[in-house]
């Protein structure tokens, strides 16, 4: 075979293609491997660890909260996990966001009683159906709604789905109290955040 009849002369071409490709993502993997690293050794974005405290999310100054700091009954308080030993703040990513609520124990499910510090929960504050922040309170039933699409949460049974679109519960964050501070016992039950099926 002649190379103008295009037998090694295209073969040629079409590896000379392919090592351009490849060393094309081969550079651009290397030219954002190190900020892909940094964001996952960013600790703002590192989701809540046991021993972490929570401070309210509108606070100029992050200072733990105890659970003498909410009122039983009362709408929820926003708060992010800190790392408290380095006071890290985990609010790189709204995942990381929390919700705490101070109820009656008395009627909270075996699951919610195991999970819960001084009849406060902690659930995810992103609502599982479309990602919007779980806002509203209605003190009367005792149940969170997500105002996006109005899906219902029950937070004195593990955050299940009362109503609405959401496919799953709020994950929820375990908590005990340590020095009378608030504090994560153990990470999320489940994967904060909503999941497009």
């Amino acid at each position: 075979m002649k190379i103008g009849e295009g037998g090694v002369d295209q073969k040629f071409r079409c590896v000379c293609r392919i090592e351009r490709r490849v060393a094309l993502g081969l550079g651009i993997g290397f030219t954002l491997a190190p900020s892909l690293a940094f964001a996952q050794a960013d600790p703002t974005r590192e989701r809540p660890r046991e021993g972490d405290v929570l401070v309210a999310t509108d606070s100029d100054k992050p200072t733990p909260l105890t659970p003498g700091d909410l009122e039983v009954g009362a709408k929820q308080t926003m708060v992010w996990p800190m790392d408290a030993a380095s006071g890290v703040v985990r609010n790189g990513s709204r995942l990381n966001k929390v919700l705490l609520l101070r109820l009656d124990p008395t009627g909270f499910d075996p699951a919610t009683v195991e999970r819960a510090a001084d009849g406060v929960v902690a659930y995810s504050a992103v609502c599982t159906h479309a990602g919007c922040d779980v806002i509203t309170w209605h003190a009367d039933r005792r149940q969170l709604e997500c105002p996006c699409h109005n899906s219902v949460y029950d937070p004195m049974e593990a955050g299940k789905v009362v109503s609405g679109p959401a496919p799953r519960p709020l994950p929820a964050l375990p908590l005990r109290v340590a020095d009378g501070r608030l504090v994560v016992a153990k990470p999320f039950t489940g994967r904060a955040g909503f999941q497009q099926v």
